[in-house]
């Protein structure tokens, strides 16, 4: 696959910043939490889900002061439950520099479980909540824990949207072609910041610059994807580790810090590949 020699203005390595806001349904909580004794089976993990709601409470409004802080934009992929339970939240992010993306309704409804029928009905119905809340149709998505199948991403153009970031083969964009349609294609984020629950939080940190100055080395053209997520890496144990990696990325002149649409749309028009 061919791959761009440089980005816009010249810069040698293109980074994305995701931002996950996820809510689960009612009684439902993360498969991942700081507990490491299990609960007895059909327990209501009560704990659990008062973890999962920091980022409506917090989290959301401390990543996104660390984004302004640093002039760096990012993509907000949004539940739309996590939308209707928090429209204030919503607002926030759409008064900051940053885009909202879709990221289906709830955390724990997955589209590989459902009909070509029930995926189209959530997709859709997912985007017409956050229209209706962002005041704005997204033109991203990422698919809920991985969970597409070969029916989303054609289901995805088929509703209008432009670019989706469920890659996991990928590095650099490609251009998906689906019956409805074309749809960008964007690589996920390698190491978010729940791969440091139980971990040093200084882990993401030195991931994220190591990663960094590898590709800002010796692959011009390159693309960094940095992900966290609301309840998680709003607390300040992951922003304090967020706020240094984006002050040391954005302190070299060749980077280019890009919205997942404004990447998309550049690699649509550059025609490469």
């Amino acid at each position: 696959m061919e791959r761009p020699k440089a980005w816009p203005h010249g810069a040698r390595v293109a980074v994305l910043v995701s931002v996950l806001f996820e809510s689960w349904s009612e009684g439902k909580s993360p498969s991942y939490f700081t507990r490491t004794t299990p609960l007895k089976p059909g327990a209501i993990d009560h704990a659990g889900v008062q973890w999962s709601r920091y980022a409506g409470s917090e989290g959301i409004g401390r990543i996104l002061g660390v984004l302004q802080s640093c002039k760096v934009p990012a993509t907000i992929f949004c539940n739309a439950l996590a939308a209707e339970r928090h429209p204030e939240v919503i607002a926030a992010i759409a008064r900051a520099d940053c885009d909202i993306a879709a990221h289906g309704y709830a955390q724990d409804q997955y589209l590989l479980e459902m009909n070509r029928e029930a995926q189209q009905a959530t997709i859709r119905k997912s985007l017409d909540i956050l229209e209706r809340i962002a005041g704005k149709r997204p033109e991203g998505w990422v698919t809920p824990v991985y969970g597409w199948d070969q029916h989303t991403h054609e289901l995805l153009a088929k509703e209008g949207l432009r670019w989706h970031a469920d890659a996991l083969d990928i590095s650099h964009p490609r251009l998906e072609e689906t019956p409805s349609g074309t749809i960008v294609a964007l690589p996920w984020s390698e190491f978010v910041d729940n791969r440091v629950l139980r971990a040093s939080p200084r882990d993401f940190h030195d991931v994220y610059i190591d990663t960094f100055d590898y590709l800002h080395a010796h692959e011009p053209g390159s693309l960094l994807h940095i992900g966290v997520h609301g309840h998680f890496g709003g607390r300040p144990l992951i922003a304090a580790m967020l706020l240094k990696v984006l002050r040391y990325v954005s302190g070299f002149p060749e980077v280019w810090f890009a919205r997942h649409g404004e990447l998309a749309q550049w690699f649509r028009e550059a025609k490469i590949g």
